[in-house]
This record gives structure tokens, sequence and C-alpha cells, in this order.
């Protein structure tokens, strides 16, 4: 073998044991062991990624007198997110919940314009699917075109009673349909409304014995608005009305009024005196000046709406002063609830304390209608960002069995469930004394 051929051989044999020590990559894909991938522990299921966030609000009057009814509907409204842990459709989406304020603390109460404002900010904010509210009838007049518009953007009130929301006024006919631009229905609501609540009124001041009465409202949509069907019911059902009134909400005392309704009977004062008005309108200033003409509440009753059903009316009294009055709230007392809506008072209770005002149950089951038609969306396979979606889930609500009982959603919005209770203030607080159809 001569020398240049024996150099060539030398370096290809070194070339192949430096290709050896080193290895391939194909080589080391070939000889690697598979990294091994631990598999979920039993009865676990992986994460579901998030596809979004879906975000709630709410408006209600949290300065003021009210605030001692609506803390505990967003109280309650929280409570039903957390139990949902403020996921929805099989944790593949997020649920974010705010509690607006639509009332200002240079009325005292809710304010036009402030409610104005959130349904416009609602409105312009594509994230939000539900608006939850509202608490006053005349603040729900004017969100409820604004919603209408955007999508709509369905709103669910826990507490809103004027009829004219949802019916036709009869004696404005197509009044209703005004609040909706865009001729479809938008609001709904879980409490039965006055055209039901004024009616039953009428009818318990009369079983109380009364033969005559004296109206005097707030002069709102929701004080008038009660207060003109129990005046229309009692002329039915053969209750004289002496005379019906609005009052100055902001008036230093009533008095005068008062005095001159003491000797409006004939020279004597009526059976009964109904209220239509919230408790945020001088509602307790107007029982004191009352009792101090006209005597204690066993005398000349004193009778009114869910407006002043709330402990802030009797601490603004006082509990000698309200003794005796009585006051209406649709649905039943806490411990006629079915099972869900006593559990829901268990959890409440364990939760924020001892639970008195009724509407709270009623924001409870608000938010479980804004779920409920999240989840709807979504086992249809439809898509739960989409406003018209989920307001149309919200309408095609029947048989739900909820914290207030079995009911369904009617083409108009409101609830198959009307029932009504009587409560009368008995040792400092309302306790329930028969509930009625």
């Amino acid at each position: 073998m001569n020398k240049r051929l024996l150099a060539l051989l030398s370096v290809l044999v070194l070339a192949s044991m430096m290709l050896a020590a080193c290895g391939t990559p194909a080589t080391e894909a070939m000889t690697e062991e598979p990294a091994m991938t631990e598999a979920p522990a039993a009865g676990t299921e992986a994460p579901v990624a998030s596809m979004g966030t879906l975000k709630i609000v709410s408006s209600l009057p949290m300065t003021g007198s009210s605030l001692t009814q609506t803390q505990t509907i967003v109280n309650a409204m929280q409570l039903r997110l957390e139990q949902a842990n403020y996921k929805a459709c099989g944790g593949a989406y997020d649920i974010e919940y705010e509690a607006w304020d639509d009332a200002s603390a240079a009325l005292g109460k809710w304010d036009p314009a402030v409610e104005t404002e959130n349904a416009n900010k609602a409105a312009a904010d594509s994230s939000i699917v539900a608006y939850l509210g509202t608490f006053n009838s005349g603040a729900a007049k004017l969100s409820i075109p604004i919603l209408n518009a955007a999508g709509p953007l369905t709103m669910i009130s826990p507490a809103n009673t004027n009829p004219g929301l949802t019916k036709a006024d009869k004696d404005l006919p197509g009044v209703t349909d005004s609040y909706y631009p865009s001729g479809i229905r938008n609001y709904s609501r879980v409490v039965a409304a006055d055209d039901i609540q004024g009616k039953v009124a009428a009818n318990f001041v009369k079983s109380l014995g009364a033969t005559t009465v004296y109206i005097l409202d707030d002069q709102e949509l929701y004080g008038k608005g009660i207060a003109d069907v129990f005046e229309a019911t009692a002329k039915e059902i053969g209750l004289t009305v002496v005379g019906h009134e609005g009052i100055d909400p902001k008036a230093a005392d009533y008095k005068a009024l008062m005095t001159k309704i003491s000797t409006s009977n004939g020279g004597a004062a009526p059976d009964a005196i109904y209220v239509g008005m919230v408790v945020d309108n001088n509602a307790s200033q107007l029982l004191k000046d009352k009792v101090a003409i006209m005597g204690d509440n066993e005398g000349v009753k004193f009778v009114g709406p869910d407006g002043i059903q709330t402990q802030a009316f009797i601490d603004g009294a006082g509990a000698d002063v309200a003794a005796g009055v009585y006051a209406s709230v649709a649905g039943v007392p806490f411990e006629e609830l079915p099972a869900t809506g006593k559990q829901f008072k268990t959890d409440y209770e364990a939760k924020f304390g001892p639970l008195t005002e009724p509407y709270s149950v009623y924001g409870y089951e608000t938010m479980s209608v804004a779920l409920k038609a999240i989840e709807d969306v979504c086992a249809a396979g439809g898509d739960p960002t989409d406003r018209a979606a989920i307001n149309s889930a919200v309408f095609a609500i029947k048989d739900f069995d909820g914290a207030l009982g079995t009911w369904s959603f009617d083409a108009n919005g409101d609830t198959s469930l009307t029932d009504m209770t009587f409560y009368q203030v008995k040792d400092g607080a309302y306790v329930s004394v028969g509930t009625f159809k």
C-alpha cells in the first residue's frame, strides 16, 4: 500500500470515530427514551380555558334611606355569584359584577341624572350582558329605552312594580310601547306589579273594618301609580275615598295636612290613611305627624305598600310611633318560601347576619335569572356575549324553580307569581299577618 492511500484511509477512520462519539440528531431521536406525561388524578378534570369575561351590573340607590333594602339586594346578588364561583358555561366564562349607585347625595335618593348616566354607560360597554335594576319605577322608565336601543341589553328588576313598565296604561293606550323603540321587549321583573298590589291593599283595608279612607302619594311614578290602583279598587268594592292628594316629599312637616285629614270625614277622621310612597320621600315624618294629630295607628289605620316596608321607616319614625302600621310586599314571608328560598336565607345570614328585608330574596332571584339565561344560551350552542341572545333567553324562562318558587315570565316580562303578604309593625319590627291573592 503506498503512503498516499494509507493517509487517506487514516483520515476516513478518524472521521468515522468522531461521528460515533458525537452522535447525530437522528441517532439521538432514535435512542432517547420518550418523556413520561403525568395523567390527571382520578376524579379531576383539566381546567377549562376562559373564553372571556361577561359583566353584570346592578343599578340601585345605594345612598339614602333605601340603602337598608338595597344593600341586602346587592349582598344577595353577590351571594348567588359566589355560589356559581363567578363562572358560567362550565367555567368557559368568568362573571364580573359591579354594583352601581343610581342615587345622589344631593337628592338623598335615586337621581334621574345618575340613573340616565348609568344606563348610557352600560349601553356603551359591550362586555355588559345584563343590567339588574332598577329599584324605583321612575328610574326604570328612564333606563328601559336607552338599554332597549343597545342590543337590546336585557334589564331585570328585583323591585319595580309600576304596571305601565310592562303593560299599556288603560288611560294612555300604547304608553308602554314607547319605552321600547326597537319593538323588542328587554325589561322583565321578578316581583308582581302594582295592579295586583293596589287591588289587594284596598281589599285588605276593607277587611280591617274600614269604610272610609284618605289617600296620599309622593307624586312619583311608583307612589302615584299604586295609589291610583288602590283608589279605583276602593271605589269598586264600596270603600269610600274621602280624599286623594299628592304630598311634598321635602316638606318640613305635615301637621297642617294631618289636621285637615282629621276632619275630612264629615268633621271626623277617616278610618284609614293609605300612602303610596317610598321611605326616602319623608315617609317617617308623615307618620310622626299623623300620630301627633290623630293618635296611634290602632285608631286611624296607617297602611302603605312595599315602599315603606323597611326597617328604615320604623327607625325613622320610632318604634312606638310606627306600632300598628301595615305594609304589603309581593310574595310570601321567608318562613313560607320553598326549600331553595329557605336555604338562601340560611346562607345569607351565615355570611351577612340577620335578615329582615324582604327584597333581598328578589335580588338573589334576579341574579339567578341572569345566570340561567347565560347558561341557556351556552347550552344551545349560542354566544353568551350576544346581548340579544341573552335577552331572548330571559323571556323564554318558563317553570323556573327558584328561591321564590316555581314561576314563569309572560310575554310582557311579568312574573306568574301574584301572592301578596301584609305585615304589621310589632315591637319595632314588621311581622307578617297574612298572605292574600
